[in-house]
């Protein structure tokens, strides 16, 4: 009787725990889209590079600011997001713009080079599902 009360208690903690994580996600907004506006995809360019984000069906909230059918840009640079459930790494690969800023300019060196948007919410979380641009591949000369 003891034994089946501990599985019991055990699957009630796991059920919880499973719904605590698919909770912590944003829910995107239905039509949300994020896309890179330039440079174009397969465009030959020189470094430093401009590159301006679009957003679609949603708005801009700078990262920390809790606001229904928002987030902020992060520019992944010749990565691809591995983990779609926790916060966008911050380093030379994941680019965080969470003043809500919608430009940068980056240096890259010469060669190919993708670039992918990515919204994240106030915690730097990709919602659910994730707003996530179509990659682009530039070639810097």
């Amino acid at each position: 009787m003891i034994a089946r009360s501990v599985v019991m208690a055990v699957a009630v903690v796991l059920t919880a725990n499973a719904a605590l994580a698919d909770g912590h996600r944003t829910p995107a907004p239905k039509g949300g889209e994020v896309y890179i506006i330039m440079p174009s995809d397969g465009a030959t360019v020189s470094s430093p590079v401009t590159v301006q984000f679009g957003l679609r069906g949603m708005g801009v909230a700078p990262a920390g600011v809790e606001k229904a059918n928002t987030g902020h840009h992060h520019l992944l640079i010749n990565q691809k997001l591995e983990d779609y459930d926790s916060a966008i790494p911050s380093d030379d690969k994941h680019k965080h713009f969470g003043g809500g800023q919608t430009e940068t300019t980056i240096t890259l060196a010469p060669g190919k080079h993708t670039l992918q948007l990515v919204v994240g919410d106030h915690n730097h979380v990709p919602h659910m599902p994730p707003i996530v641009s179509k990659p682009i591949t530039i070639t810097v000369k």
